[in-house]
């Protein structure tokens, strides 16, 4: 196994660098290059040298098993220059570390056992969580919520097991043969969980991804103002020429706690000009895939081939003396954004802590193989509970095929 360094501090000039080695010549490493390291867990001053002095910084040393990665580990928080970071990660290449992969810290830590499957996953969500709703979802399942609630259930199936084995085993004995009632009634806890989990999946995913809302309506309706009033700076182009927008313009923001990406789409019109005519095409499928869409027009008429239920209709350009909003004001709009949060915050109201696909088939195919029959004979229930539990803790797995996992750790930094 390589030792492997990375900064884990963002590059750039800045008050302090943080570089971290992990792996087995980690500590042999580091006391060439500070000297005697400090007790475990504790940061003390050190003078860094190669063949010279480096810096002046704080060391804290990690033993193997009492670290992220449960590797041994160094830290050396240096002045925040990204010259003494060169320096620093030239000396530790010579003494034979190599930089780290993109997640690769992390990616030490699933395969040793540290973090979940799903605790990576959520860890993935968390560095690229742009709400404070996404913050939250994602630091219930990293602090292992959803570890401990696939354990209540798998503790569960266990009882059943042992009650059906123990039927079989004892069945010339005194214990009855019959497979115990219990059995049935835990095995109908565990699908009666797993359905409220499932049912809570579509919500927790939309939260995790984030919503769209289109802004969509005819050339001049006020959608480019919209968006840079919400934006509160000169965000789109805005002309009185029809056709100034001609591709979608995105606005990522959060809503109450949401993380909220509005659509700021070409002007919905017939035209002979090819490449406006494409940008009506990809406003129309855009706005189809939103979650929502606010009409804007001067008559207060929605947009019939995309209106759902739920979308907004307004009147535009009210600071001219009609009904409705007005981008030029700021009239209404405060207005208009509370009825998207609580509309959007509605569509969420029943998340849970299964966030993706992966996880919702594991407990689906779990609780098919439960719907089992007491009728059925006590070996295919054993089979059945002991199928169902693997699966269970698939959800949280510690394993994954390499190419899911090259998929996760790609959008993991270097350092992490």
């Amino acid at each position: 196994m390589d030792t492997i360094y990375a900064e884990a501090t963002p590059p750039g000039r800045g008050g302090v660098s943080v570089v971290r080695l992990s792996g087995p010549e980690a500590r042999v490493i580091g006391e060439a290059i500070a000297g005697p390291l400090p007790e475990a867990r504790r940061a003390e001053l050190r003078l860094l040298k190669d063949s010279e002095l480096i810096d002046r910084g704080l060391v804290i040393r990690f033993d193997e098993g009492a670290s992220f990665t449960r590797e041994p580990v160094v830290e050396f928080h240096l002045h925040g220059a990204p010259v003494i970071v060169r320096r620093l990660e030239a000396a530790l290449r010579n003494r034979g570390a190599r930089l780290a992969e993109a997640g690769e810290f992390t990616r030490r830590a699933l395969l040793n056992g540290s973090l979940a499957l799903s605790e990576v996953e959520a860890l993935s969500d968390l560095l690229s969580a742009e709400s404070e709703a996404q913050r939250q979802q994602a630091m219930k399942i990293v602090s292992g919520e959803l570890t401990r609630w696939t354990g209540m259930l798998r503790d569960r199936l266990i009882r059943a097991g042992a009650l059906i084995e123990a039927s079989l085993d004892f069945a010339d004995e005194e214990v009855p043969e019959e497979v115990p009632a219990e059995v049935f009634e835990l095995l109908a806890q565990v699908r009666r969980d797993i359905k409220v989990a499932i049912a809570g999946y579509p919500a927790a995913e939309r939260l995790r991804a984030g919503f769209e809302v289109a802004i969509v309506g005819p050339p001049n309706a006020g959608k480019s103002s919209l968006l840079n009033r919400i934006a509160q700076r000169e965000l789109a182009l805005v002309s009185e020429v029809a056709g100034t927008t001609r591709d979608v313009i995105e606005l990522h923001t959060e809503l109450g706690g949401l993380a909220v990406t509005f659509l700021d789409t070409a002007g919905l019109r017939e035209t002979s000009d090819m490449v406006e005519g494409m940008g009506v095409e990809r406003a129309l499928a855009r706005a189809t895939a939103a979650d929502m869409r606010i009409h804007l027009s001067e008559d207060g008429k929605p947009v019939s081939d995309l209106y759902r239920d739920g979308d907004l209709v307004l009147q535009t350009k009210a600071d001219l003396g009609g009904a409705g909003i007005s981008a030029a004001t700021g009239a209404g709009v405060r207005e208009m954004l509370d009825e998207i949060r609580i509309h959007l915050a509605g569509q969420v109201a029943g998340a849970g802590l299964v966030t993706r696909q992966r996880q919702a088939h594991a407990l689906a195919d779990a609780a098919a193989i439960l719907d089992v029959s007491p009728d059925q004979p006590a070996e295919l229930l054993a089979e059945a509970v002991r199928s169902a539990s693997y699966r269970v803790g698939e959800v949280v797995g510690r394993i994954a095929p390499d190419d899911y996992l090259d998929e996760i750790f790609s959008r993991f930094c270097i350092g992490k």
